[in-house]
């Protein structure tokens, strides 16, 4: 049965330009849609956290589905906005980011339907330019409707991006493409105020990226899929889940070519109607379930997977001895057992950057690998500043890890790192994976806290885990009776 998300009644007062709405509806009751709250009174309302206890010693078997992949599932639920008509989304993965995407997108007056992954997404109710700040500061994915917005209505105003605090995510990229599509881009009061400088919408234009960044390509590319004219935006971002965009939005009918290169060349169109499209697979859920079976010295399958997204890892792993097999196109075996390998894992160096480099998001979960392996490794992090915080939560396990700047000298087992079981806190989406990964190859039990952070982004890790052998336990907090 399709469940029906309404939005909650909160008291949140949207600020609008009148001269660019004419095509969005101003009433009463878009101001009952969010309340902003400040820092303190949001800790101490929100409910107490879970926590995992994590047995290790267990070997894992069998098979993980893979869900689909929430960076590109945030990103294409953002470019609904660009669609006049709804968009059947499927494969859209049921975590806590993509719940607070359908509140943010609710907050602006879009209806969805959301059930077994299929959503429906119907932007034809908009009612207001400005989304729910919470929600915004909740999910890095909020801050990419800013591209929409401006693109169909000629206007925007959006809180600073949330997300996980692994470092700086400046969005002056943003900022400065905008500007060049025509728009005035103002920051105060911790919101960005947008608006098209003629008077109607955006116009075409040629904008370089400093950097590779992803969340700039993609709220560009949507903004300039409905601009006048052409827009070239080159040294873009080449990631698997810009690309699923880029393909989202042609088969609502944007003209965007060059797709999967550095350089789109976007023809805008004066409107864009909903698809019905199916997100790709989890690149990031399939790597950590790769990294499970060789932390483990184990055998896992997964499917659905696109082998070309995991290209680096797939690399990383087959240098340290694990054996990868394709048995079908979208099936992948990952094999640490010692009866595949030649003695045991060895160690290898890693250095993040942009796709097809190894990805960052990779880098907690190969970080715990590595403490299991023979030999010492250079872990390098080349995207985040700070996506460094699980090496303190690693090394309270037994790992051996120095740090420079955003550099880590990582010594395997036999150079003194022995895994026992403690309590330790995620303190961010991917370092928690990696805990949860360290945990079942330690000693003894693991509690690990801060689990709101990993069910952000993954859909039932805890339990998939279980289902192919490992010992986790969920333990929520009581419930308070009034």
């Amino acid at each position: 049965m399709a469940l029906l998300l309404i939005a909650q009644s909160h008291h949140f007062q949207p600020i609008l330009r009148k001269p660019f709405l004419c095509s969005v509806k101003r009433t009463p009751h878009i101001s009952q849609l969010c309340k902003p709250q400040d820092s303190q009174t949001l800790t101490e309302t929100l409910p107490p956290d879970d926590r995992l206890i994590v047995v290790g010693g267990s070997k894992l078997h069998g098979h993980v589905n893979i869900s689909g992949a929430k960076n590109s599932a945030l990103a294409v639920l953002a470019g609904t906005l660009c669609c006049s008509r709804a968009s059947k989304l499927h494969n859209i993965p049921d975590i806590s980011d993509t719940r607070e995407m359908f509140s943010l997108l609710q907050s602006l007056g879009v209806q969805i339907e959301a059930s077994n992954g299929e959503v429906t997404v119907d932007t034809e109710g908009i009612l207001s330019v400005e989304p729910c700040p919470d929600s915004v500061r909740k999910t890095r994915g909020g801050f990419f409707v800013i591209g929409p917005l401006l693109a169909r209505f000629g206007e925007a105003v959006v809180a600073l991006p949330g997300g996980c605090d692994i470092g700086t995510r400046p969005i002056d990229l943003y900022i400065r493409g905008l500007q060049t599509l025509g728009a005035v881009v103002e920051l105060r009061d911790n919101k960005v105020f947008a608006f098209a400088v003629n008077g109607r919408g955006l116009v075409g234009g040629k904008f370089h990226l400093d950097y590779p960044s992803v969340g700039a390509t993609e709220t560009l590319m949507m903004a300039a899929s409905m601009a006048d004219g052409v827009t070239i935006l080159s040294n873009v971002a080449q990631e698997p889940e810009v690309v699923d965009l880029a393909w989202f939005l042609k088969k609502s009918g944007a003209c965007v070519e060059g797709v999967g290169s550095d350089t789109l060349v976007i023809k805008g169109r004066n409107q864009l109607h909903g698809p019905e499209f199916t997100i790709i697979p989890d690149r990031i859920e399939a790597g950590t379930f790769m990294v499970a079976a060789a932390i483990t010295r184990s055998c896992v399958s997964m499917s659905p997977v696109i082998p070309h997204h995991l290209s680096s890892l797939i690399d990383k792993l087959s240098a340290s001895g694990c054996k990868i097999r394709e048995s079908t196109q979208n099936t992948m075996e990952v094999s640490a057992l010692l009866s595949d390998i030649a003695g045991d894992i060895r160690c290898v160096d890693v250095k993040t950057g942009p796709f097809p480099q190894f990805p960052t998001d990779l880098q907690p979960q190969i970080m715990a690998l590595l403490l299991t392996c023979n030999g010492s490794s250079i872990v390098e992090e080349s995207v985040f500043d700070k996506r460094m915080g699980h090496v303190k939560e690693l090394q309270k396990l037994g790992g051996r890890i120095q740090v420079c700047g955003n550099t880590a000298l990582v010594n395997g087992k036999d150079q003194g790192s022995a895994l026992y079981g403690t309590p330790v806190v995620a303190t961010d989406l991917r370092g928690g994976a990696a805990l949860i990964l360290a945990g079942i190859a330690a000693e003894g039990a693991t509690q690990i806290n801060g689990v709101a952070h990993i069910d952000r982004g993954y859909e039932n890790l805890d339990m998939k885990l279980c289902g192919i052998g490992a010992n986790i336990r969920r333990l929520s907090p009581p419930v308070c009776k009034a």
